[in-house]
């Protein structure tokens, strides 16, 4: 697949997993050995049903859960992009009580495309922002 071809796949997925709330296509996106690095760390199942049970947390936690995807950049198989989460918290988020409150949350990731699906990934976001925004540790200064 070309470098395009695996942006195309990044962008599709994010469009219609996250902002469509549609879970059923994670399949479609998620490699069946699917590795995400940051949430392996924390003991969430590899593969697809890792996948759906993470988003389908955050898409409980923010039922408005929107991504805007604001830089990407691909090379070979590998595909590097910048979005912004915004959303209401109207559930509960882990042990975090809805708040009620909107965040703004800044993430970065890295994903390897194999065979046209996603089958590693490695991310970062600015959760002591969205925990600031939720009044749960005060803002510095």
């Amino acid at each position: 697949m070309s470098t395009e071809d695996n942006k195309a796949t990044v962008r599709r997925s994010i469009e219609e997993v996250f902002n469509k709330k549609n879970l059923a296509a994670i399949d479609e996106f998620i490699a069946p050995n699917h590795i995400d690095h940051a949430a392996s760390a924390a003991g969430s199942p590899a593969g697809p049903e890792g996948s759906r049970q993470l988003i389908g947390m955050m898409l409980t936690a923010f039922p408005d859960l929107h991504y805007t995807i604001e830089d990407m950049i691909a090379e070979g198989d590998t595909v590097a992009f910048r979005m912004t989460m915004r959303g209401t918290q109207q559930g509960a988020l882990g042990s975090i009580p809805p708040t009620g409150k909107q965040v703004e949350v800044l993430t970065i990731n890295i994903v390897r495309i194999e065979g046209g699906k996603i089958a590693e990934e490695w991310g970062i976001d600015d959760r002591l922002g969205l925990l600031q925004q939720l009044g749960l540790v005060p803002a510095m200064g």
